[in-house]
């Protein structure tokens, strides 16, 4: 909804779908006469790769020109979901690229808010060893325009464990409407460990005794949103708080402290990774963050998962003769489906070798209003006619681009878990249903195509389950290659990375009319109602004044009768 390059915003609050290519310098500004300010969200980004923040990035300023106050930068190595915010009224944000031509993709949503007006029950300080929280309204829709902050920490040697038990978002491709982010510590600038929306039950779990949980939403549609428990785990050794390696599905992180490293001799400036151009950031903590697919990074199937792997080593630096340890940390990234994020050390006389992290792949799944898949449908619930063609797109966030998605098995039901009955319309690959089209694996989308339909026994909603493969492109022997595999040879085909998604409901247009129409019916005899309470009433009333008359008259014909000197007619006339 914005314009290409650049514009000047006065909305109390839009989302903005920015597509921009190489040497750009597009500013934004947002502007309005109120008493309130202004909360900026990135929820995607997608910049060149290999960029670094001097060539491409997005610059936020603190009112109303690139020449007030720096708030923020947000560039292609930012482990998190960018969320800023104005002290006035106006705010600027500026978005520079290289000469790489390349792409790039934003979506941002603004709004204006006033930060003393904030939602029960949304965010605060959970301190517990193990607690509940919820969104707000919960199980209610959650409000508009929401932005909540938990910040969990648990007794020291120790990690959190965070489960969803109920999670229901609004869903799209890259969770950039409504979404729920979880960060590695009490920050939410960086360590993001993952973001979902849609329907799931997400697991979490942290390297350390902190962690923080946000919530955002925009104003589209909302759901009942989420209930959560926490728990605290103790950690098993008294390495595990010096290092730790997080994995996401488009990145890893190894931290290292200082202290750590001196208590073994090591200079934390002369590390460095397979690639020893990625240098790390240190503070108090030495910190590799990177993407899946840079800094040297090696690929490898194992059985049923992918891993990453990496190795952080002491630079040389150019002398012939060295004083210190050999030091060499084994770091890898191993994406299991189903797994907790556990990280497992190997030591040899009190020094770490080897780190592996478990991770997952970020997948979701949306309907699309034609072949092109370039429309994703937002609505929910997805009101179709029965027997219309609808257009299915899996979708795989992640920064490797050698992985290709493929659709094993979809399931349908009437019902949100997936209980009975189900109907399959793919099933190990092989199309179950006759109106079902697979198109070929494309990147990162696995695509299909089937016609509306519906339950009987009175079921309004269809649901739809969707059982996803994972392989590396590079593998021509892989089960994404196979296609429709029968029930003689799925033993013998392996695959590599399997998880699931859901999307819906999906309802007939024609079940949406018949609502209508007996709600109009309904509303059509609640004003008839009155009018016939009132006729009611005037027939009573007339047969009670005819009584009445009735009544008079036989007095009066009573009383003259008797009355000497008077005729029957002349009683009768009067």
């Amino acid at each position: 909804g914005a314009p290409r390059c650049g514009a000047s915003l006065h909305e109390l609050n839009k989302a903005l779908r920015i597509d921009l290519n190489a040497n750009a310098s597009c500013t934004w500004q947002i502007q309005r006469n109120t008493n309130q300010t202004i909360r900026l969200i990135f929820s995607y980004f997608k910049f060149a790769p290999s960029s670094s923040c001097e060539t491409e990035s997005i610059k936020v300023y603190d009112g109303p020109s690139t020449t007030s106050p720096l708030l923020g930068q947000v560039c292609n190595d930012t482990d998190a979901v960018p969320v800023l915010e104005s002290s006035s009224d106006s705010l600027t944000f500026l978005i520079t690229t290289n000469s790489v031509d390349f792409p790039r993709n934003f979506f941002v949503f603004y709004y204006f808010f006033s930060p003393e007006s904030k939602p029960e029950n949304c965010g605060g300080q959970l301190t517990d060893p193990n607690g509940t929280f919820s969104s707000p309204n919960y199980p209610a829709p959650y409000p508009a325009f929401a932005y909540c902050v938990w910040h969990i920490q648990t007794p020291k040697n120790s990690k959190i464990n965070l489960q969803f038990q109920d999670f229901f978002l609004e869903l799209d491709r890259n969770c950039q409407l409504d979404f729920t982010a979880v960060y590695n510590g009490l920050t939410t600038t960086t360590g993001l460990i993952g973001k979902v929306c849609g329907r799931a039950q997400p697991t979490f779990e942290s390297s350390s005794n902190v962690m923080t949980v946000v919530l955002a939403t925009d104003s589209s549609s909302s759901y009942r949103g989420f209930s959560a428990q926490y728990s605290s785990v103790p950690l098993p050794g008294p390495m595990e708080p010096d290092t730790f390696l997080t994995c996401s599905s488009d990145s890893m992180k190894i931290v290292l402290s200082k202290s750590y490293l001196a208590s073994l001799g090591y200079n934390e400036s002369l590390l460095q990774l397979i690639d020893p151009s990625c240098r790390p950031v240190i503070t108090d903590l030495v910190t590799f963050s990177f993407p899946l697919t840079r800094c040297g990074t090696i690929k490898k199937e194992e059985g049923h998962s992918i891993t990453y792997t990496n190795i952080i080593s002491l630079s040389s630096t150019g002398n012939i003769i060295t004083r210190q340890k050999n030091m060499e940390i084994i770091a890898k990234c191993k994406m299991e489906n189903n797994s907790t994020l556990e990280v497992f050390y190997v030591t040899r006389n009190n020094v770490i070798q080897n780190i592996t992290a478990m991770g997952r792949y970020n997948v979701s799944m949306a309907f699309y209003s034609s072949d092109s898949f370039s429309e994703p449908i937002h609505q929910s619930p997805y009101y179709v006619d029965l027997n219309q063609t609808l257009f299915a797109q899996v979708s795989l966030q992640s920064t490797d681009p050698n992985l290709l998605v493929f659709v094993d098995t979809c399931t349908a039901s009437p019902q949100p878990d997936f209980g009975s009955p189900t109907y399959d319309l793919i099933r190990s690959g092989c199309n179950k249903d006759d109106t079902v089209v697979t198109y070929p694996p494309l990147e990162h989308h696995g695509r299909f195509k089937f016609n509306a339909f519906r339950f009987l026994r009175s079921f309004p909603s269809v649901y739809l389950q969707c059982d996803v493969v994972i392989c590396d492109s590079n593998n021509s022997n892989s089960r994404c290659t196979k296609g429709c595999i029968s029930r003689q040879k799925r033993a013998i085909s392996p695959y590599t990375w399997k998880t699931n998604t859901a999307v819906g409901p999906i309802r007939l247009k024609r079940d949406l009319r018949s609502a209508e129409h007996s709600e109009s019916l309904t509303k059509a005899d609640a004003e008839e109602t009155p009018n016939l309470q009132q006729y009611n009433f005037y027939i009573f009333a007339f047969v009670v004044l005819i009584s009445n008359i009735l009544i008079v008259v036989a007095v009066i014909l009573k009383h003259h009768k008797h009355r000497p000197g008077y005729s029957y007619q002349k009683i009768q006339s009067s």
